[in-house]
């Protein structure tokens, strides 16, 4: 299961229509340094917004791919692109930065207007993925029979996109099951979470073939929000996959460093790091103050000192195994 990372292009949404550049550079660090590696970026609206009369971002377009560019050879590194706004000469610049990625989007049923900016795409070099935004307006072989249309347009990897949070998992997943077996391209997943279901939809659209979800920091985006990257990592780990994401690495940048900097901008996280991990391990928060306790008398990661007691007792954990979960913690090192 491969994650797209898209904090950086719809949780700018949260600050207006863009990350400023010393966040932005925050944040692409911090997710390379947990493993997440599939990142989309700039402007909220994608490339070309700005000059579409979506508002300007605290960067330009141009401004923005020339900050990534240091980190182009650790991750792949994409932006969005509605078809509308596609244009060879923003298309060229791009490629012409070595950005690896434009993802083209256009509404449900409106992929024969997105012929022309995927062709652009293909055509400048960069690999051309696509959204299928709002995918929820079409049945599930509706949407089969466009992502098959589009594969012949020559895109390289589809996204649904439950662009409203109206899904529900058995919806999730029969979108993706069926756009699955239409194409041979990979099938990803975007959701929001206005009925609280992001996590468990993107649950169901992998068991259905999904082969990526898109997320964000935080749940950051429009509305509602996306499916949370820390989140949907933790609930995969749980299953037994995802396993290459830093997890705790990750849990520790957004506690100590992401959510100071957006408490500036008035953004709550709905789900804090701790508590998230109260969810991982099946540990209750009334255990905390102890955890808390003796995690700083040992000096161990909080963190793992939950997961690792709460293997071993979940019902109530002692002082005493919460200590020698803490030495066995240090001595493993």
């Amino acid at each position: 299961m491969k994650i797209m990372d898209c904090t950086l292009r719809d949780g700018a949404n949260v600050v207006g229509k863009g990350f400023p550049g010393e966040l932005t550079t925050l944040i692409i660090k911090g997710l390379i340094a947990s493993h997440v590696k599939t990142i989309e970026f700039g402007h909220a609206t994608g490339l070309g917004a700005t000059e579409n009369g979506a508002g300007e971002a605290p960067l330009s377009d141009e401004e923005y791919l020339d900050l990534v560019a240091p980190y182009a050879k650790k991750a792949e590194l994409g932006m969005f692109l509605l078809a509308k706004n596609a244009t060879p000469k923003s298309i060229k610049m791009a490629a012409d930065k070595k950005l690896c990625f434009l993802r083209v989007g256009a509404n449900a049923g409106d992929a024969d207007q997105a012929e022309a900016a995927i062709k652009m795409v293909r055509d400048a070099g960069l690999s051309a993925k696509y959204s299928i935004m709002k995918a929820y307006v079409l049945s599930p072989a509706e949407l089969a029979e466009e992502a098959a249309k589009l594969e012949i347009f020559g895109v390289q990897a589809i996204t649904i996109m439950d662009s409203a949070g109206y899904m529900l998992p058995q919806q999730a997943f029969a979108y993706t099951k069926q756009a699955v077996e239409a194409v041979k391209v990979p099938v990803g997943f975007h959701g929001h979470n206005n009925l609280g279901l992001a996590v468990a939809n993107a649950i169901a659209a992998e068991e259905a073939g999904a082969e990526f979800i898109d997320c964000g920091l935080m749940g950051m985006a429009r509305s509602a929000g996306n499916i949370s990257t820390e989140a949907v990592i933790a609930a995969f780990q749980r299953l037994g996959k995802a396993k290459e994401y830093a997890l705790y690495d990750l849990l520790s940048f957004i506690e100590n460093e992401l959510r100071p900097k957006m408490i500036e901008y008035g953004y709550h996280d709905p789900i804090p790091p701790l508590d998230l991990v109260l969810g991982y391990s099946g540990c209750h928060s009334s255990f905390v103050p102890l955890f808390k306790d003796v995690s700083t008398a040992k000096g161990v990661n909080l963190y793992k000192l939950i997961v690792a007691t709460s293997i071993k007792n979940r019902k109530c954990p002692t002082k005493e195994l919460m200590e020698s979960t803490a030495d066995r913690l240090l001595t493993s090192k």
